[in-house]
């Protein structure tokens, strides 16, 4: 029998029921020195003098591009040299003995040329050479070259495919190949795993994992012989029969161990091109562990703690964290045992503290069959992570609600039944230890992972990714990016006959489905689509005074936007998208960092900024402004006699009933989702 049979009978039950070194991120390649693309305006003059015919030949296209490149040469001064065509209206010039960052500034001034950007160098994405990766070819199959699969590798991290059932494709893949042609992740970033911990002698993970710690205060619970401590490493996680009939056990079953956090860590970060196993989607970011689960379950209020120190904020009695996480991904998630899954005030206490460190979460949705959204993931500010199926249509075992942000493959097996190998699972780092540890190893087609758990970490990888292409994205901007650059979900493709998902309804299973934006997010994570949205210029309005009034003046700043990676803004455009009939027009010019604006009535309008940086790339960001009658004048609440903190009297016995109550709310949850 393989090792890890009883644990796959055990995952299928539930689907029956419900349904040594690493790659460091590439430099950015520089453009072709003195040589650019310029893009004419539509009827130029330069344009009109020398046309292009689609029919042209080859000597008369050369004859058209270097009457064009004198033109424009002689009304900026410079001696250029003609290059290819790009398009109708476009061409490559070269200027000798100019540098790039000149001839752009020469070339962009002139009013007949749209935009000249650098001729840039680009490399290809090559696929990594681990083992696990690639998808067999036909004759591998034929000479079971991975007995127990997956023949399709690490479908979900290539690029998407409108052809679902193609080997090794899927429509749902994140396209993590198209991101690291700009970045595999910098050292300097780094990814909390809260979790039940990391093999840190894993090979796919050895070097990559960063000092972290236990949180697990329950020594039992912890399982290696003390409560909180400075080691993070997993011990296994297993449940005995007997432990599960024993109060501290209460609720739970008996299990193997399931080394639950070396899985979730090896999907964020993985080692790539080591030539063995697996890659992560963020290969060179660094990782920390930060250990919140034991076995069966963890405790809230060790969680809300780690939650803190990992993204940098003191908690008392343990050591400072000297490397703040930027990204927390959190697989986990939990409801009460009267079956309220919302955010309770403590969780999302502690979600604000850790966004406003600069830091984001995120958390999965929970494998509820189409139920409600656990906490954490049900909080607000929480990016929360759907399951979604190779074919992009829902997983069954996928919470869902209008707390989801996005969706991402959780994997999926097709065709389930006792020894049937599951087609499409995400590979992740293992190890063969039914209970303590033992060998190092990866999940396949038999071990499988499935869940929105390792949805998360899809998410959680390109978040670190975000942050490596552009360091000093704000947590809004990193959401807003990543949301905004979601492709839409399909409507065909899935099972013969499924419906559109629906709202979450007590005791009402929900399996494979069409998803909808109110149901799974704003749709299917593309992690290269993400990380080229951040490697350009950001736009970014802030309004002054924020609640602005009728009569006053508002200005509107767009010094918070960036121009990117080695660019500053060269250009601002304000537009008055829909004056709402609040004000007429801007009352400054529109081309400068700051417009301004005089509200002649209460209501909303909107604005829209363009900003172009010296490269000649543009970012777009829209804002709406409402504008009050007059001033809101805060109401101070009437003083309470007593001396609680939420008003009102608390004796000590209430306060002692209050803490038990909480207690058993969470003693058997959250768990890991």
């Amino acid at each position: 029998m393989h090792p890890a049979l009883p644990r796959l009978l055990s995952i299928l039950a539930i689907w029956g029921t419900s349904t040594v070194t690493w790659a460091a991120s590439r430099p950015p390649l520089a453009p072709i020195e003195g040589e650019v693309i310029v893009q004419f305006k539509a009827g130029a003059a330069v344009v009109r003098a020398h046309a292009l015919s689609a029919r042209a030949s080859a000597s008369a296209v050369r004859g058209v591009m270097d009457g064009r490149a004198a033109a424009l040469g002689a009304r900026t001064g410079l001696a250029l040299e003609a290059g290819n065509p790009v398009g109708t209206d476009g061409q490559v010039v070269r200027a000798s003995g100019m540098s790039t960052a000149a001839l752009l500034a020469r070339l962009n001034a002139d009013p007949e040329v749209a935009y000249a950007v650098p001729n840039q160098r680009v490399r290809r994405s090559a696929a990594p050479n681990d083992p696990l990766y690639a998808a067999l070819t036909a004759a591998e199959i034929a000479a079971n070259a991975r007995p127990n699969g997956p023949a399709v590798g690490q479908w979900y991290l290539r690029a998407p495919s409108a052809q679902p059932l193609q080997a090794g494709q899927s429509v749902s893949a994140i396209n993590a190949e198209g991101a690291w042609g700009r970045t595999t992740g910098s050292a300097s970033v780094v990814v909390a795993v809260l979790d039940t911990g990391v093999r840190t002698d894993h090979p796919d993970l050895a070097g990559r994992l960063l000092p972290g710690y236990d949180f697990v205060s329950n020594a039992t619970v912890a399982n290696d012989g003390s409560g909180r401590d400075g080691d993070p490493s997993d011990p296994g996680d297993w449940v005995t029969r007997a432990e599960a009939l024993s109060s501290t056990f209460t609720g739970c079953t008996s299990s193997n161990s399931s080394w639950h956090g070396t899985a979730t860590a090896s999907l964020v970060g993985a080692a790539m091109n080591n030539s063995i196993g697996m890659a992560g989607v963020a290969p060179g970011v660094s990782i920390l562990p930060v250990r919140v689960l034991g076995k069966c379950f963890g405790a809230q209020s060790d969680i809300l703690d780690a939650m803190r120190w990992a993204a940098g904020i003191p908690v008392a009695g343990v050591p400072a964290n000297t490397t703040p996480a930027k990204v927390l991904n959190m697989s986990l998630g939990g409801c009460k045992s009267d079956g309220n899954c919302g955010c309770d005030a403590a969780y999302q206490s502690a979600v604000d503290d850790v966004l406003a460190t600069g830091a984001v979460i995120i958390a999965a949705a929970g494998n509820s069959n189409g139920g409600p959204v656990e906490a954490p993931g049900s909080c607000a500010g929480v990016i929360t992570v759907s399951a979604i199926r190779h074919a992009g249509t829902k997983v069954g075992f996928s919470s869902v609600g209008p707390e989801v942000s996005i969706a991402a493959p959780g994997g999926n097996c097709v065709n389930v039944g006792q020894g049937v190998p599951c087609v499409f699972p995400l590979i992740a780092a293992t190890n063969l230890g039914l209970t303590g540890p033992a060998a190092a190893s990866w999940t396949d087609s038999i071990d499988f992972e499935v869940g929105t758990s390792f949805a998360a970490p899809l998410v959680a990888g390109t978040a670190g990714l975000m942050f490596s292409a552009r360091p000093s994205l704000s947590v809004a901007q990193l959401r807003g990016q990543l949301l905004g650059t979601a492709r839409a979900f399909p409507t065909t493709g899935g099972t013969a006959g499924v419906g559109a998902c629906r709202a979450p309804a007590a005791n009402l299973a929900q399996d494979e489905c069409y998803c909808t934006t109110s149901t799974c997010g704003a749709g299917m994570l593309d992690a290269f689509a993400a990380v080229a949205a951040v490697s350009g210029p950001l736009a970014r309005i802030d309004v002054t005074p924020p609640a602005p009034t009728v009569g006053s003046t508002v200005t509107l700043s767009a010094a918070g936007s960036s121009g990117g990676a080695s660019s500053s803004i060269d250009r601002y455009a304000w537009t008055l998208v829909d004056n709402g009939g609040v004000v007429l027009a801007f009352s400054s010019a529109t081309d400068a960092s700051t417009a301004t604006l005089t509200a002649s009535a209460a209501g909303s309008f909107r604005v829209r900024l363009v900003v172009t940086n010296s490269l000649g790339e543009t970012a777009t960001t829209e804002q709406t402004v409402t504008v009050a009658a007059t001033a809101v004048t805060p109401v101070t609440p009437p003083t309470t006699s007593g001396g609680g903190g939420g008003g009102g009297t608390s004796s000590p016995l209430w306060l002692a009933l209050l803490a038990l109550a909480v207690a058993a709310l969470f003693r058997a949850g959250p768990r890991r989702a």
